[in-house]
């Protein structure tokens, strides 16, 4: 009975967080708090509090990236724009599946949206068009993937969870990669 009954409460907690996380924004402090109230009073209670933090925040990131991609694809003009927001999606979608697993694999909830800050980003960038289109998507190119890199530095410098450090790892040389490549056509396109 003690196990149906948690068992249902697993359920409850999952359906509820699915549901809070569809509300306007707080998608990404939704998942954490879940995480955070599974971890509550274990002894990895700190460091799954880190992993969970690390995690949705990198869920978010990839999920602007995605999805400011395939917008890219659409209404880009200039063919380098088109071509790295193809790399950035294919790029993003590989990182997403790794990230998945990852959190399957240690019982991190992700978030089922973007958090509210890079909604409005992806947002503003929508109401672009022409050239004007793609010196925002570069220029946001540029700024989310600074954040990621720092995100994916320090969880790759302070993470206790040895797999999740070494995806962090393993996954910076192609946030690096991504960044200076949007410098490059964020440049040429200055000129």
């Amino acid at each position: 009975m003690k196990r149906i009954a948690s068992t249902g409460l697993i359920l409850s907690t999952f359906l509820f967080t699915m549901a809070s996380c569809n509300q306007e924004g707080g998608a990404v402090e939704e998942a954490q708090e879940v995480n955070e109230q599974q971890a509550e009073g274990t002894e990895m209670e700190d460091q799954m509090t880190n992993v969970s933090d690390f995690m949705t925040k990198a869920a978010s990131s990839n999920m602007l990236e995605i999805q400011a991609g395939q917008l890219a694809q659409q209404k880009g003009q200039m063919k380098e724009v088109k071509d790295y927001a193809q790399m950035i999606v294919t790029d993003h979608q590989q990182a997403t599946q790794k990230l998945t697993q990852l959190a399957q694999q240690n019982n991190i909830v992700l978030p089922d949206s973007m958090s509210q800050e890079h909604m409005n980003m992806l947002e503003e960038l929508r109401g672009k068009t022409g050239q004007e289109f793609d010196r925002e998507y570069m220029n946001l190119m540029v700024s989310s993937h600074e954040e990621a890199v720092s995100l994916f530095e320090n969880a790759s410098n302070e993470l206790e969870n040895q797999e999740v450090k070494s995806f962090a790892s393993s996954t910076l040389p192609k946030l690096r990669q991504h960044l200076d490549r949007a410098q490059q056509l964020e440049n040429n396109m200055k000129k």
